[in-house]
């Protein structure tokens, strides 16, 4: 994942929509009109052969805040930017292509493959020379305790997600030291997202080490790059290629990380302070698409954007009134506003699960999201809300029926424009929306991870396995949310994701993901808007990299191209 929170999570449009894909030039303001729909391999990298790299140069690129936590199996190491990191420094056993179909990477599989169906057993050959910086080999150990982690069995570990993990029943060595063995007790279609990243037995085996050996900083890696400076001061990141790695040289000198709010990130990019930034807002397009050295990239990346309603706190943990919510955003009215200025339509998102240009996408919403006013307020009605009148909030009890909308303090115009539309729209119905901004570092540290919010919004990207977001729909346990901030759940939800994990027929399962995602929208779990394009200003030099679409990102190939 990158850039998420999967939080985080991380973030097209339905099958109508039009999302640019290559079209126009960067001498030009002028979009064509109408563009080609995205397609599921979309991408632009500038991609060339290493060899028309020089060897050198820094990568600078911005990030949304300070890293806290470096297990991205953790809640607040799921956030977008510490998995981008973490993947980066550490064994990254399967790479996904520009169609999202994924493959073992040599540099730390030599193959890994199921090799029997009762019960489903995945054998791992491990490449002799992947090794731990502190010169440990990877081994099975580091499979077994990263299993009994994430299993669920042990709940002090509080892991972020535990699917996968839990329909394990064993693993250990394989034929000798460089193999591992994993039996399921189930079958498991996404086996493959599993251990990836992997991480070192010794700073994980207990739920103290689980978290605080990560906290700020990665203990030990293994990979092409290592963290070479953390800079709290100057709130940067550094990584540098470490002189152990066994794979392909690197190309760039290092790659550095900066805390930079979104608005900020424009001006950043024109002075030459970060590499890259999106370009989508049109206030943004029109200033970068004149930069010079610039290319303007674009792809079709798994990216929703959403607005998660909390089920479990406050007026909102009345179903009627989530439903309520539903039916008084207006969704076409949103993504109008959003794209107003852009040369592409966003027509409403109406599935949790796939995007419109993957495979399985349909519509689920089952008129849960259908704009409604009048259907609004009646459910209040039933709710108990006293009407008091256009432009007053409903009362009960003696109460108003106040929700709050928490944002981060770096949200971008869009953004805000977005949480603004939402307090419009209602306050029509009787809702009145408090508009709350919050720090960055801790929006979703202290805020969306510990369900501290009514309303809020926020990006889940590259979604491309459906099991990597059974966390966000699953019911919480105890204290511990998983990555469902908003606690709206089921046991029917959980049981129709079990069984679409356990099955490995891709269409039946997107039937079950579907069948459950129906579900989703008639509980009010959140209000999807739209898959949103990916539009990047990129450094005209700057290869391999940009806008990925479904792939992940080879940084022994990102470098700059020889003058």
């Amino acid at each position: 994942m990158r850039q998420t929170t999967t939080a985080a999570w991380i973030a097209a449009t339905a099958a109508t929509a039009l999302l640019v894909t290559g079209c126009g030039s960067a001498d030009s303001d002028n979009e064509p009109e109408k563009a080609a729909a995205p397609r599921v391999d979309g991408q632009d990298i500038n991609a060339r052969p290493v060899s028309d790299l020089r060897q050198g140069g820094t990568l600078k690129t911005g990030i949304t805040q300070w890293i806290t936590q470096y297990n991205v199996n953790t809640v607040d190491g799921a956030q977008g930017d510490a998995q981008e990191i973490a993947r980066t420094v550490l064994p990254d056993l399967f790479d996904s292509d520009a169609k999202g179909a994924h493959h073992a990477n040599p540099d730390f599989l030599l193959s890994a493959k199921v090799t029997s169906t009762s019960p489903q057993t995945v054998e791992y050959r491990l490449n002799p020379k992947a090794k731990w910086s502190d010169g440990k080999p990877l081994s099975w150990h580091d499979f077994h305790a990263q299993w009994k982690a994430l299993n669920g069995a042990d709940k002090a570990y509080e892991a972020a997600d535990t699917s996968g993990y839990d329909q394990i029943s064993r693993v250990e060595q394989g034929g000798d030291a460089h193999s591992v063995k994993v039996t399921f007790t189930s079958p498991y279609a996404d086996w493959q997202r599993l251990f990836d990243p992997l991480y070192p037995a010794e700073y994980i085996d207990t739920p103290e080490k689980f978290v605080k050996s990560w906290a700020e900083k990665v203990p030990v890696s293994a990979n092409a790059f290592k963290v070479g400076r953390y800079d709290k001061t100057a709130q940067t990141i550094t990584l540098v290629p470490d002189p152990a790695w066994w794979g392909a040289k690197p190309r760039l000198d290092s790659i550095t990380y900066r805390v930079l709010d979104f608005p900020a990130r424009t001006d950043a990019y024109l002075n030459k302070e970060i590499d890259y930034t999106t370009a989508l807002l049109p206030e943004d397009y029109k200033r970068l698409v004149k930069a010079p050295d610039t290319d303007i990239r674009r792809g079709a990346r798994w990216d929703e954007v959403h607005i998660t309603l909390n089920g479990g706190r406050g007026p909102l943990k009345d179903l009627r009134v989530r439903q309520a919510i539903q039916h008084a955003v207006d969704r076409k009215g949103i993504n109008q506003t959003f794209a107003k200025d852009l040369s592409f339509e966003l027509a409403p998102l109406d599935n949790h699960f796939f995007m419109p240009n993957q495979q399985g996408y349909e519509n689920t919403s089952g008129g849960y999201a259908d704009y409604d006013p009048q259907k609004a307020k009646k459910l209040l009605d039933e709710a108990g809300w006293k009407d008091n009148g256009e432009g007053r909030p409903r009362t009960k009890g003696g109460k108003r029926l106040t929700v709050d909308y928490v944002l981060s303090s770096g949200s971008t115009s869009a953004q805000l424009d977005q949480a603004e539309l939402v307090q419009q729209q209602l306050a029509l119905a009787g809702v009145k929306v408090e508009l709350r901004k919050v720090p960055a570092n801790d929006y979703f540290n202290e805020f969306v991870n510990k369900g501290n919010f009514d309303l809020t919004s926020f990006r889940n990207v590259d979604a491309v396995y459906q099991t990597m977001l059974t966390s966000t729909f699953q019911q919480p346990k105890g204290g511990n949310l998983f990555q469902n901030f908003g606690s709206v759940g089921s046991p029917k939800i959980d049981a129709l994701l079990k069984k679409a994990a356990r099955t490995t027929d891709a269409t039946a399962a997107a039937k079950l993901y579907n069948e459950a995602d129906r579900e989703i929208w008639r509980l009010g779990h959140s209000v999807e808007l739209y898959q949103r394009p990916e539009i990047l200003a990129v450094r005209k030099g700057l290869a391999n990299y940009g806008a990925e679409g479904l792939a992940d990102v080879d940084y022994t190939k990102v470098g700059w191209l020889k003058k």
